[in-house]
Order: C-alpha cells, then sequence, then structure tokens
C-alpha cells in the first residue's frame, strides 16, 4: 500500500520547488564528510582510496539508519503513522515527476523555437557541456537523461522497495546520490569516488537490465516498435564505460528509431563514445515526449512487479 500511494503521490505532486526533501540533506552529508575525511587522511592514492570506502560506510549508515529508526519511532506510537511516513518516505524515493517536468522544459523551448532555452533546460539536467550541442545534441541529451534515470530514478528505487521498504529504498537513493557526487574520473575523484562508483554499478547491475526490458514491454502496450527496442538492447547495452548506462538507452534508441550517445563534451575535453542505436531517422523534439511515456510505461510495470513481490513476502512471512 506504501508503495501505491508512493506512486501515486510522485504523479501528482513530484517534487515541490521549496519542500524539504531527504536526497538535499544526504547531499549536504555526503560533502560534510568527504571535508573531513579529506582533512584527516593523507593526500595519496591510499588515503583517498581509504577516504572513499569510509565515505561508503557513512553514507550507508546514515542513509539507512536515520529512516529505519524513524519508521520504528512511528510504529511504536502508531502503525497509521508509520503508514503514513512510510508513503511519504516512498514518494520522496521516487522522481519519475521531476525527470518528466523537466526534461520537458527542453521540449517546450525547442517547440518555442528558442534554442537557447532548451540548451539551459538541458543544462539542468545533465552533466556534460551544453555550450556547443546543436538541436539534435539537445534533444539526444534530453532523450538520453529520461531514459537513463527511467532506471535510477524510477524502477530501481522500486526495486529496493520492493524487497526492503523505504529503508532499502533510501539505502539505494544514498548510492546514488553519493555516485552522482564524487563517482567521477578525473583528477579530484579519480581515487576518492572509487569505491562509490564501484557501490553504485553494483546497486544498479540488476535493476538497469530489468528496467530496459520494462521499457521494451511499455513499448509493447504503447503500439511501439518493441521488437526493435528488444534487438538494440541486445546489440548496444555494452556501448558504455558503465556495465549499466546503456541499458535503457538502447533500449530507448531502438524503440524510437534513432541513434543516441556518441562523443559529448565534459569539463572542456572532447570524451569520445560509440553510438546507440540506428540512425533510422533524425531525432526531434517529440521523442522526449515518447521517452517520457516509455519511461511511466516502464514505472506502471515496475509498480506492478514491486506490489506482487510485497504480496508474496507478506503472504509466507
Amino acid at each position: 500500500m506504501r508503495l501505491i500511494i508512493g506512486v501515486l503521490t510522485d504523479r501528482l505532486l513530484g517534487d515541490p520547488q521549496g519542500w524539504y526533501h531527504p536526497v538535499r540533506t544526504m547531499g549536504s552529508w555526503i560533502r560534510m564528510w568527504e571535508k573531513l575525511l579529506r582533512r584527516l587522511l593523507p593526500k595519496t592514492k591510499n588515503g583517498e582510496l581509504a577516504g572513499g570506502v569510509l565515505l561508503c560506510v557513512a553514507v550507508l549508515a546514515l542513509s539507512g539508519g536515520v529512516p529505519a529508526f524513524l519508521l520504528w519511532l512511528a510504529y511504536r506510537i502508531h502503525p497509521v503513522l508509520n503508514m503514513i511516513l512510510g508513503s511519504v518516505m516512498c514518494w520522496q524515493i521516487l522522481a519519475a515527476k521531476s525527470l518528466k517536468d523537466e526534461s520537458m522544459k527542453v521540449y517546450d523551448a525547442l517547440e518555442e523555437g528558442d534554442t537557447e532555452k532548451a540548451r539551459y533546460a538541458v543544462s539542468m539536467i545533465v552533466g556534460r557541456d551544453t555550450k556547443r550541442l546543436t538541436r539534435e545534441g539537445i534533444i539526444r541529451a534530453a532523450v538520453e537523461t529520461v531514459a537513463e534515470n527511467a532506471s535510477d530514478g524510477v524502477i530501481a528505487p522500486l526495486f529496493y522497495m520492493a524487497f526492503g521498504g523505504p529503508v532499502l529504498g533510501f539505502l539505494y537513493k544514498g548510492i546514488n546520490t553519493m555516485d552522482s557526487m564524487v563517482g567521477y574520473h578525473n583528477e579530484t575523484y579519480e581515487y576518492f569516488g572509487k569505491a562509490a562508483a564501484r557501490l553504485d554499478d553494483a546497486a544498479n547491475f540488476i535493476p538497469s537490465r530489468i528496467s530496459a526490458v520494462f521499457m521494451i514491454g511499455a513499448a509493447f502496450f504503447l503500439g511501439l516498435d518493441w521488437k526493435r527496442g528488444w534487438k538494440i538492447f541486445l546489440r548496444d547495452r555494452r556501448n558504455h564505460k558503465s556495465p549499466n548506462s546503456a541499458q535503457t538507452e538502447a533500449a530507448c534508441a531502438g524503440i524510437l528509431g534513432v541513434r543516441l550517445a556518441g562523443d559529448a563534451w565534459y569539463f572542456g575535453t572532447l570524451v569520445k563514445k560509440p553510438w546507440i542505436g540506428d540512425d533510422i531517422r533524425p531525432v526531434q523534439a517529440e521523442d522526449i515526449r515518447l521517452a517520457n511515456r516509455l519511461m511511466y510505461g516502464a514505472e506502471w510495470l515496475g509498480l506492478i512487479l514491486a506490489v506482487a513481490v510485497r504480496t508474496l513476502a507478506a503472504a509466507f512471512a
């Protein structure tokens, strides 16, 4: 029940501006621990590797321990309070509406013919440099972000909440947030962020593949080309340095019949990346809308599976 309420609330409210969100608190914790560990440990390869491991331990303890304690306390007060708090937590862990709203800002700007506005909007949701992006590059970046975050922000949280409720969901969210902040291959985080990056790879290994399959299933129900989605998924799902990022991107590219990925600029450096998908047709703004429909379709399939898992677990408990 908490999962269903959480999904419906996210669909309705998303992440309202100005409201408290625990992920922002996680970000503050991560920055605090990073500064402390860098100050205490030697600035050597081994020192930074050790600091990264300790950061993971601290983030896991806090992101899992705090919600577990709050839910325990709520249950001691009254089971209904526990239900309400758990439902709110499930809502806060999901990011489907926020992802849709932010990506559709790119779509709206493109439809208005304002490329600069679209370039700014896409810069809010991607990690690459956006100043050089053409209209096609802006669309690709938005579609890739929706496809990749369909796993990170929607299906993976549902996967973990199916097995461990909000506590395991927040544990995953802590791992994912930490990776987004320190899991970079650059001079600053090459060693300090290695443990976080590896932990995130492990946490997303199964969910990213399930997400791609759900996206292909959503294409079937939406009347889109699910067969081509399956073909490109099998062929291109490893076309990324990350073992997980190309899974949903490959499925999405195949379903839409476009090419995603390719070379991109990061921090002033051109990074060579393989293409994902076939160039059957040029990308167009409508692909952003279609990617969001696939993301929502995958979410509903994920919710059905998650509820089934929770129901079976309760039946055999």
